[in-house]
């Protein structure tokens, strides 16, 4: 038993495997009435007799198969496996295996352990019994069987005892598993597709997802790719070795699934979720098999569970992949679900899955509902919890408290990665409990002291900086010193807001401390600084500056990133076009070289980008208001792009896109009607309610600014403007503050015009603009007294009504709008005006103001540094038709 599977060389590579840690089990088995103190020496000598034995039946089934074929019972009619068969329960499999001991053959153990398995998986999670089975003495006998008989195994029988054994929780270093291992390995170049398929779903279970064996089975997959028919080989394939693939074995892997996968089949689910969870194992939002995954997932939508939902939903959101049908349904399925789950287990799957999703109703019961079971959860399922409750933005006090009581008694069985996520939520909830705070604080700075992955170090430390007046001594600074020139970007930044952050509280300046830290300052500049400098793959710093932002950033590496792009502008494809699109946004730096090789790869490759990457892709060109060579074909051939997939577009997407096409002066009829038909209004609203606040917030304020923009812009589309009481909503919320700046232009506009009566301040015009000042001048360009003009009329609704050509105003007079426009109005890296600032205006000459724009760089400059100056030059903006 102990020199079975390769011999010397099994020992010399398991060598916890040897007589002293294998042997007692098959000496039981063999000894059955003998006592587990017998000597060694005495169970060698019965063991060899046995194996005697058992070599003369071999010899004899081997010379006789005459005889052999001739036996009744060999007829195809095993009595022992029909026993095993007909068994019901565990009990009872356990019974037959204790009267056929010395009859039990590697087709007996194997139907046994497979039965075991099947039994405890029919079962809830809470109802399984694993630990008992595990632990029964006649399953002892079968792992004995099972660990002598190895070499008599085929290659699918031996990787499915592996497979059930780890199922039913046999430990990754339990004799039999090594010698599966081991024997697997050795035979892993003839193993069929499917076998190797299920062998890499056992190291996976093993976490040896970086392992040797799973680089051979990786190198096994990529040359026999061809071969492979079947989509739930491939997928599980795939789910195994994501962590191994190359760039070229990935795309070659997605070309196969798409091939392979038949949206017409229903049984293609758990195929479709293997794959979803391949693309975000390797971070890959491929667009057009996610749809075709998608698709598969809304038609099985009344068979999903609240497990699957959950897995697929934040899958999803790894990806950035919203789907607007899946989340309906899938809230739709999951209310279906919420009365059938009662024990803690599923209803936490519930909970996390359709808490984000669910309106106030549901939501109450939810919450209701886990309070009552709270104290029920383990820590990792209160973990979930508080997450979720974070997710869903929660502000039940007493669901806060509970859970937050359960977690100070669980504290001790946390990861260090998970107290900071515990910190986070809690801090996020607002939970007030000064004694689990304290505890927190002291278990991050323990694991702080201790810890030496770069990540885990950047992570304690950002979270450690969130809590007040934490207890910072020379440990912590050390260990983030060590392992400043191991991190990446992202932890770097991380750390960087930390330190900051604590040099700024005041609570560090004792002697030496802030020096410290601002030499470590220094010293982070210094790694984020050369880590730009030596990248050479625009595609890894694409990724490590993902959720990069702050002041860090913008003040340290914002140049050197832009530096080190230009350097890399080549590497710009039709695959990270959107991407770095998007990010060039988020930076709000105008580079023209680089938005020019977006719009160049674009224009060139325009077939090859999916449809729904034109909305990030157009973003930094109407946000940044830049027109790049050839704008006007960019533009066409972009909205031509995505003009036959409107109805597959999700509707928060297209209003998105609508939004930033108008910002250019971009207005396609056909996606104008798609936007503002009852139809698509009715379905948008309905996505809003499974969306987080922030970003429901954002989509209905952008609804709004695009239907004032129609209204104005294209009037011939005869579209109605239905956001007054929207609008009038966003105004009761709250009154528009004056600023220094502002106060002190009303002071010189009074001087100019002769006094407070002939201008206005904050005044909102119709559609809900809202402007600094306002003053009207006559034909002769003298002030109007506003006790004569009204600034607005408001009908018996309180809407404000007057239009454009209003008798309102003496023939000749002209309404003036005058706004001072801060940093936010431009480009950050140059006074370059964006989008929106320039959109306004548009709107509001349309609307018949003269349009007043006074630039803050120009407003505080030293050329305008006395009165005298900003009079002149106010009166020269205003009583001129040049702004």
């Amino acid at each position: 038993m102990w020199c079975r599977a390769g011999g010397i060389h099994y020992l010399l590579e398991f060598p916890d495997c040897g007589p002293a840690n294998g042997g007692r089990a098959f000496r039981q088995l063999i000894h059955p009435k003998c006592p587990m103190e017998l000597s060694f020496l005495g169970a060698r000598r019965s063991l060899k007799k046995d194996m005697l034995l058992i070599k003369m039946l071999r010899l004899k089934r081997t010379c006789c198969p005459l005889m052999n074929f001739c036996r009744p019972q060999a007829m195809g009619c095993d009595s022992l496996l029909d026993q095993l068969g007909n068994c019901a329960n565990e009990d009872q499999i356990f019974d037959v295996v204790a009267k056929n001991k010395a009859k039990l053959s590697v087709e007996h153990v194997k139907h046994a352990i497979h039965l075991l398995w099947q039994f405890q998986k029919e079962r809830p999670q809470m109802l399984r019994t694993i630990d008992i089975v595990r632990k029964h003495p006649q399953f002892m006998v079968l792992h004995a069987v099972a660990e002598n008989k190895i070499d008599l195994m085929d290659d699918d029988t031996l990787v499915d005892m592996l497979y059930n054994a780890l199922r039913l929780n046999v430990e990754p270093h339990d004799s039999i598993i090594q010698q599966f291992m081991v024997e697997a390995s050795r035979r892993i170049e003839r193993f069929n597709m499917a076998t190797l398929s299920k062998f890499a779903v056992c190291l996976t279970d093993q976490h040896m997802y970086h392992s040797p064996l799973m680089g051979e089975i990786t190198d096994i997959v990529h040359r026999k790719l061809e071969y492979i028919q079947d989509a739930r080989i491939l997928s599980s394939l795939m789910l195994s070795i994501s962590g191994m693939i190359s760039t070229h074995l990935r795309n070659c892997l997605i070309e196969k699934a798409e091939f392979l996968l038949d949206t017409r089949d229903p049984s293609q689910l758990n195929n479709s979720r293997r794959i979803v969870q391949f693309l975000r194992n390797i971070k890959f939002s491929y667009r057009p098999l996610l749809e075709k995954c998608n698709k598969i997932f809304l038609q099985n939508i009344k068979i999903l569970d609240a497990d699957n939902i959950s897995i697929i939903l934040g899958v999803y959101q790894s990806l950035h992949f919203n789907n607007c049908d899946f989340r309906l349904a899938a809230k739709w399925r999951l209310t279906e679900l919420v009365n059938a789950h009662s024990d803690p287990a599923s209803f936490l799957r519930l909970f996390a899955a359709l808490g984000p999703l669910s309106g106030p109703v549901v939501r109450e019961r939810l919450e209701s509902a886990t309070l009552l079971m709270v104290d029920d959860f383990s820590p990792s399922q209160t973990l979930a919890v508080i997450e979720t409750m974070e997710e869903m933005e929660c502000r039940n006090p007493q669901l806060i408290q509970k859970v937050a009581t359960t977690l100070y008694t669980q504290l001790d069985q946390f990861k260090p990665v998970d107290i900071a996520r515990i910190t986070k939520a809690l801090l996020s909830l607002r939970c007030q409990n000064p004694e689990l705070y304290a505890k927190l604080r002291q278990m991050l700075i323990s694991y702080l002291h201790r810890s030496v992955i770069p990540y885990e170090v950047s992570m304690l430390t950002r979270v450690l900086s969130l809590l007040p007046s934490p207890r910072i001594d020379n440990l912590i600074s050390a260990r983030i010193d060590a392992v400043l020139p191991q991190c990446n970007l992202s932890d770097l930044n991380a750390l960087a807001i930390a330190i900051t952050k604590w040099v700024r509280n005041g609570s560090l300046y004792q002697p030496g401390i802030a020096a410290v830290y601002m030499k470590l300052l220094q010293k982070l500049n210094k790694c984020g600084l050369e880590r730009l400098q030596k990248a050479d793959c625009m595609d890894l710093l694409m990724e490590e500056l993902k959720y990069i932002s702050g002041e860090w950033f913008e003040e340290v590496l914002a140049e050197e990133t832009m530096t080190t792009f230009e350097r890399l502008i080549d590497q710009v494809t039709e695959s990270n076009v959107a991407e770095f699109a998007l990010f060039l946004t988020k930076t709000n730096c105008l580079h023209t070289d680089l938005l020019d090789q977006i719009a160049s790869v674009t224009l060139k490759h325009i077939n090859k980008i999916h449809y729904s990457a034109i909305y990030a892709t157009l973003l930094p060109f109407t946000i940044l208001n830049y027109d790049p060579p050839q704008a006007e074909e960019f533009f066409e051939s972009s909205i031509q792009h995505i003009r036959p997939h409107l109805n597959l577009c999700d509707p928060h997407l297209l209003v998105l896109f609508g939004y930033s096409l108008a910002l250019a002066g971009y207005f396609p009829d056909i996606l104008i009607k798609t936007i503002f038909s009852v139809d698509f209004l009715a379905k948008l609203d309905s996505q809003l309610d499974t969306l987080p606040d922030v970003l429901n917030m954002r989509i209905r304020l952008r609804l709004m600014e695009l239907n004032r923009a129609v209204c104005l812009e294209c009037p011939e589309f005869q579209t109605p403007w239905f956001h007054d009481r929207y609008c009038q909503q966003l105004l009761n919320k709250g009154n528009p503050s004056v600023s220094a700046i502002q106060q002190q232009i009303q002071e010189i506009l009074e001087h100019i015009l002769g006094g407070s009566i002939y201008s206005k301040t904050s005044v909102f015009t119709p559609y809900y603009y809202l402007i600094d000042f306002e003053c009207i001048l006559d034909k002769h360009q003298k002030p109007l007294p506003y006790v004569d003009q009204s600034v607005k009329l408001l009908s018996e609704k309180g809407k404000l009504c007057w239009e454009p050509d209003s008798k309102q105003l003496v023939p000749g007079a002209q309404r003036v709008a005058i706004d001072f426009l801060d940093s936010k109005a431009f480009c950050k890296n140059s006074p370059h005006m964006k989008g929106e600032t320039v959109m306004k205006k548009r709107h509001l000459e349309i609307l018949g103001y003269h349009v007043v724009q006074i630039p803050h760089f120009q407003w505080n400059s030293m050329e305008l540094s006395t009165k005298d100056a900003w009079v002149e030059y106010l009166k020269q903006k205003i009583f001129t038709k040049e702004s």
